[in-house]
């Protein structure tokens, strides 16, 4: 059990406290965050010199602002290599991306939400919110949707349950009850659509990258804009796009993704 005290505690809190300075996306005053913390003034500083001292963050002396450390991009790089699907889909990815003229993304699932993880522009790039490296709401995106259908009930259950249903758009879900119709949906025909339910103006078709015994591994989506695309004309590309995410499907499972070792151990 993790007490208030314990060091698992301390932990947890000073994750909680690296997240609200990355989350302010530029360096922070002490001020700023003490504005939106949960923690006193004094536990708040003594998680900051905590991290500080581990290098997770980094301090402007002059300027008197909070920033994510040096160590973390180490880190995030070795992450991105040991259990990213990015650097197995790399090649893929580029390769659809040329052959369709549009944009694809991989993303895989965060604590309920999507992680890009890899993103390839189109032939005429589109401004969009979707980066490497970003996170982006499970419900209302194709790829979210594409692999929050083919998880277990359970955890299918867990990730709805953490979903605001905030409303982007005209067409994005705004409660549980529609969102498990489109999932029963998707699961029936393989694949998803986003239908401008994040962003207006942006399309796309999505399929979920799954282990041979169907565990979701991640996600993959070619995406357009209205003004190029319909979903239908976006649509016939699928076979291509069920190629590619069976080849990194295959070569996913040959690296054996972290969660996959553990479970066979």
């Amino acid at each position: 059990m993790t007490t208030a005290g314990g060091s698992e505690g301390t932990v947890g809190k000073a994750l909680s406290v690296l997240d609200q300075v990355a989350s302010f996306g530029r360096p922070v005053r002490f001020s700023e965050l003490l504005a939106v913390s949960d923690y006193p003034k004094a536990t708040l500083y003594r998680l900051l010199q905590t991290l500080l001292q581990q290098g997770m963050i980094s301090l402007d002396r002059d300027r008197q602002t909070y920033a994510l450390g040096v160590r973390l991009v180490r880190l995030a790089h070795q992450a991105w290599r040991q259990s990213s699907l990015a650097p197995v889909a790399q090649p893929y990815v580029e390769e659809l991306s040329q052959r369709a003229g549009e944009t694809v993304h991989v993303a895989q699932l965060d604590n309920g939400q999507v992680l890009y993880v890899d993103k390839r522009n189109a032939r005429v790039p589109v401004e969009m919110y979707s980066q490497a490296g970003r996170v982006g709401p499970v419900y209302c995106t194709g790829v979210g949707k594409a692999m929050l259908a083919f998880l277990p009930e359970a955890e299918q259950d867990t990730i709805i349950a953490q979903q605001s249903f905030h409303r982007f758009t005209d067409t994005t879900y705004t409660t549980a009850h529609a969102l498990r119709d489109e999932l029963d949906a998707i699961r029936a025909r393989g694949h998803a659509y986003d239908r401008e339910e994040h962003e207006p103006g942006i399309i796309c078709v999505a399929v979920p990258v799954l282990s041979a015994n169907g565990r979701v591994l991640g996600g993959l989506s070619l995406t357009s804009t209205t003004e190029r695309h319909t979903l239908a004309s976006l649509e016939a590309h699928l076979p291509l796009i069920k190629t590619t995410v069976s080849r990194i499907a295959e070569d996913a499972e040959a690296f054996r993704f972290p969660d996959q070792i553990k479970q066979n151990a």
